[in-house]
């Protein structure tokens, strides 16, 4: 049994698989082109994308839209599959970095770390403005039903726009968490719980959309056998994003995919964040300073985050990213997933997706084996 598609609005991937966008600078034009021609969705991570721009420090926000325009001109040249972008929304470029994506031709949306109650006001702008039709789909991520059904009231009686699908990212994703800390643990946040928590939520907004919201499942997806776990929960597709870390085709340097080949179980943990959300990461070095208090406010330079009190927080949160990308862990660390252990060698995204069909199809026929022993017994 193959895989089944996955259907948003007039798109189709050929595998119910999006890559999950990774910033700062993880999952670029090269990652979410290559998930893309293997029939997948690749994703370009928004925030700070113009890390390497010459002018980031002295014009953050137009060597950030310039980087972005980059990036989808480039990943449209290596792909005809579906380029996503993901613009959190508490980026200080918010508005004009989802403009910028729109205007590009971006096929999708993905938008977390905050509610995007405004999103399609943007989308809607632009088309009345430009005076053409745009069809990039928009598709919050969020962490419980409420939320789902908070975004899809507020769209429909704002902008008379049902969301064209939800990501519900659980507790065991990697980076930034929409949970409290004490909430990662408990079962009662498990995304096997709210899977199908935010299917239900969302099925009565479909008649408004005059067709299906599909449920993206996020969070701890490792396997085949996962897909088909959370495919029957209800969920239309899965998100991930340790395991493309682990691809060649990754636009993270060789030295930061190295710390996820290495890394233990106990090299997991929370930390708290300048965003204001804890988040899952890599221990190392920097990590322990951090938490030690060895680390002092330093100057703002990107202004990168609105929820981010720099007078407060001993580190920035964009240089150490940018820093782990570019191979430089004593300065920064590596965002991962709760799964990231299982990590054992690099391999390229075709190698990945094919992994994840076996998988898929060996879960599939244990399943039928086990059915047809029990009958046989009867």
């Amino acid at each position: 049994m193959s895989l089944p598609s996955l259907q948003i609005g007039d798109l189709t991937a050929k595998l119910p698989v999006v890559q999950g966008g990774m910033g700062v600078g993880i999952s670029l034009s090269r990652l979410a082109s290559a998930v893309a021609k293997e029939g997948g969705i690749g994703v370009i991570a928004g925030a700070m994308i113009g890390m390497k721009e010459p002018d980031v420090a002295q014009n953050p926000l137009e060597a950030n839209l310039r980087a972005l325009r980059h990036e989808l001109v480039k990943a449209r040249e290596m792909t005809n599959g579906i380029v996503g972008v993901n613009i959190m929304v508490a980026l200080t470029t918010f508005r004009e970095m989802v403009r910028t994506a729109i205007e590009q031709r971006a096929d999708i949306i993905f938008s977390g770390a905050g509610l995007p109650l405004d999103l399609p006001r943007h989308l809607l702008d632009l088309c009345e403005q430009k005076k053409e039709e745009f069809r990039t789909k928009l598709v919050p991520i969020v962490s419980s039903a409420r939320a789902a059904s908070i975004i899809a009231k507020k769209w429909i009686s704002r902008f008379n726009y049902a969301p064209d699908a939800f990501v519900v990212e659980g507790p065991k994703a990697g980076g930034h968490l929409g949970f409290k800390p004490e909430e990662i643990q408990d079962p009662n946040h498990a995304l096997e719980r709210l899977v199908p928590e935010v299917v239900e939520a969302v099925k009565p907004f479909e008649d408004k959309k005059g067709g299906a919201i599909p449920v993206i499942a996020a969070g701890g997806v490792y396997t085949g056998a996962d897909i088909k776990r959370f495919l029957e929960l209800g969920a239309s597709g899965v998100q991930m994003g340790t395991r493309f870390v682990a691809t060649y085709e990754c636009d993270a340097d060789e030295r930061f995919k190295q710390t996820y080949i290495a890394a233990r179980q106990d090299d997991v943990t929370i930390i708290k964040s300048p965003v204001g959300m804890p988040g899952r990461a890599l221990r190392n070095s920097f990590v322990d300073a951090m938490r030690e208090g060895t680390k002092k406010p330093f100057k703002c330079v990107f202004k990168c985050v609105s929820t981010c009190e720099q007078e407060k927080t001993p580190y920035c949160i964009a240089a150490a990213l940018i820093n782990a990308m570019k191979g430089n862990l004593e300065r920064g660390f590596a965002f991962c997933g709760s799964n990231v252990f299982r990590v054992d060698k690099i391999i390229s995204v075709r190698e990945l997706m094919e992994s994840l069909q076996k998988e898929f199809d060996e879960a599939v026929n244990s399943l039928s084996s086990s059915m047809q022993g029990m009958l046989k017994a009867k």
